[in-house]
């Protein structure tokens, strides 16, 4: 070999072991992206940190995930639909801003469908989990791979306790931009005020709208106590936070990878509902602790009553029908309808 051909090789060497190394340090240090529309310390962030920490360890170091806290990515919606379009790869959002993008979802948004942890744990981990999975990929292009469970939403406000349900005359309550909520305020007498979740918090404070509904564990982590007197313990919505992959950037893994993003999905699932269990009184007790007032309600059957009897039979027919209900009611060990 000449001197030339020894340098030519030798170059050719270097060039082939700078690619591999390149490629290598690429899978392990490209992180994905992962969008929340909450702030640190909520039950998004402890979900998606659990979820970054296990894939993590699934593949070895090899898929980091960055996390865009407070809708730096965007508002819930808006991520979901760049997770379809396969322009991001994670995002974590409320239940009832996924239903415009798969409408049977809104089953887990009925009032008074869920009445306990328990409940959600048997709607999304059962058949009707399952199904509601293969429609959102069917439907927007997205796959849940898993459930935050949050807690009831409880109703708070600024300006009085609210005992009864015809306290709320008067309030100007926010809600997301969901036509079942809306219309659970409706059946409960009053006209909410949709307004996005990236305002809700300015809103309260200059006074636009009066009140709000979320779980104990949002209202302590957006800070709500600094703009909200009172909070009435109704149970009529269990909080429910998907976490979404994209179904673009799902198939595009290796199968070793979609295992273990499946598998971490499940594993933090199971860690929020922990979380939830471990949490809620405390937070409960520390908002009292911050100057809230709780209040349980004198007859929550009337607040049920109206919005069973008024909402659910306006969806009927969008979330698979009656019979459908019947079935998902009877895996509650519940009456039928």
């Amino acid at each position: 070999m000449s001197f030339k051909q020894g340098i030519r090789a030798w170059g050719v060497a270097v060039l082939c072991l700078a690619t591999l190394i390149s490629t290598e340090a690429a899978a392990r240090t490209k992180p994905f992206k992962m969008a929340l529309g909450d702030g640190g310390g909520s039950p998004q962030q402890v979900m998606g940190q659990k979820f970054v920490e296990l894939l993590e360890q699934k593949t070895d170091g090899r898929h980091g995930t960055l996390m865009f806290l407070n809708g730096q990515l965007g508002d819930e919606q808006s991520t979901i639909n760049d997770a379809s379009m396969g322009l991001l790869d994670f995002t974590l959002v409320a239940i009832n801003n996924v239903t415009p993008f798969s409408p049977s979802v809104g089953v887990l948004t009925l009032p008074y469908m869920m009445q306990s942890l328990e409940d959600a744990i048997a709607l999304t981990q059962g058949e009707v989990g399952q199904q509601l999975v293969a429609n959102t990929v069917r439907d927007a292009n997205i796959r849940i791979i898993g459930w935050t469970y949050t807690g009831f939403r409880a109703l708070t406000n600024a300006k009085r306790p609210i005992h009864e349900l015809s306290d709320l005359k008067g309030l100007k309550m926010r809600v997301p931009a969901n036509d079942i909520m809306i219309d659970t305020y409706r059946a409960w007498g009053i006209n909410p005020t949709p307004m996005a979740w990236s305002e809700t918090f300015t809103g309260l404070q200059l006074g636009v709208v009066d009140g709000q509904d979320n779980p104990y564990m949002t209202i302590y982590a957006m800070k709500f106590s600094e703009v909200q007197d009172y909070i009435t313990n109704i149970r009529y919505l269990f909080s429910i936070e998907p976490l979404i992959v994209s179904e673009e950037v799902f198939q595009a893994q290796s199968d070793e990878v979609q295992q273990a993003i499946l598998a971490a999905g499940q594993e933090a699932t199971e860690f929020s509902a922990r979380y939830l269990v471990e949490q809620e009184d405390k937070i409960r007790a520390e908002l009292v602790s911050q100057g809230m007032e709780i209040i349980e309600p004198a007859n929550e059957r009337e607040w049920m009553d109206r919005a069973i009897s008024q909402v659910w039979p306006k969806y009927y027919d969008r979330l698979g029908g009656k019979e459908q209900l019947n079935r998902i009611l009877k895996t509650l060990g519940r009456d039928e309808i």
